[in-house]
């Protein structure tokens, strides 16, 4: 599939988002922004539409090829493009590269949805459609919206405010409770700590909201999870899986297995 690149002039974007935050402007300034932004918002939408369910991973831009996680992240992209989802990614290098280089050498479907940054901004080459945002709440709407799932590689405070955001949302019911996977246990495992011993018994959280979050190093834990999404695969006729379609949904989805057996992902 041929790259699909759908992005912004690149004139005044990062002052304009700047702007944005910087108090109020004139009236007319203000309207005019809110054109930008719906605009922005239809070209995600119209970009994204038709496409089937997305498994978002989330990770550090800075790993490099030859880092295990990237490695990591490669293999379940691939995975997960077997299962028959999209993968989708914030659309830049590390984490987010391989997860798109798995899917893409696997014959799945690569999503990036990229943002206008000073560093760290240029997309990677393994996507089949990329859609660049000015807006950074624009770009994270993109990101649940499509996603059945968040894989959650280790990475920084992008990487929290991504995965913590879609925690958020399914903690208040905004969106159905869809599976949140980290994966690097040794990396994730003091935060996992702190929600467990200083949240939950500070009362700042419930025992439900801290059981619905998964940890592991285990690449078949990851593929039964996201098996058990609410989405509907389409097979061939030796039972190979090509692609999901969306699944209407009543209630919440199927709650995913806490065990399996465990293959780890190196």
């Amino acid at each position: 599939m041929a790259q699909e690149v759908i992005q912004p002039a690149p004139k005044h974007v990062l002052r304009d988002e700047r702007r944005l935050l910087q108090g109020p402007r004139t009236r007319l300034d203000e309207f005019f922004r809110v054109v930008r932004i719906a605009c922005e918002f239809i070209r995600g939408f119209r970009a994204l539409h038709f496409l089937g369910p997305c498994v978002t991973v989330f990770g550090s831009a800075r790993f490099k090829e030859d880092h295990q996680y990237y490695g990591w992240a490669r293999k379940l992209g691939a995975e997960i493009a077997k299962l028959g989802f999209n993968v989708m990614t914030g659309g830049g290098p590390g984490i987010m590269e391989a997860a798109n280089r798995g899917a893409k050498e696997a014959g799945g479907t690569s999503i990036g949805c990229n943002i206008v940054l000073p560093h760290e901004q240029k997309a990677n080459t393994y996507i089949d459609v990329l859609v660049t945002f000015r807006y950074f709440f624009v770009r994270k709407v993109m990101l649940v919206k499509y996603s059945q799932a968040f894989v959650i590689f280790p990475g920084g405070f992008g990487t929290l405010d991504e995965a913590f955001e879609a925690a958020t949302l399914i903690q208040t019911g905004k969106v159905s409770n869809f599976p949140v996977v980290f994966v690097g246990v040794d990396y994730w495992k003091p935060l996992f700590d702190f929600m467990n011993h200083t949240m939950l018994k500070g009362g700042t959280i419930l025992a439900s909201d801290y059981s619905r979050i998964v940890l592991t190093d285990s690449l078949d834990e990851v593929l039964q999870i996201l098996d058990n999404c609410p989405s509907e695969p389409t097979t061939t006729d030796d039972g190979q899986v090509t692609s999901r379609e969306w699944e209407k949904i009543d209630g919440e989805p199927q709650s995913p297995p806490k065990t399996v057996s465990a293959s780890p992902i190196a």
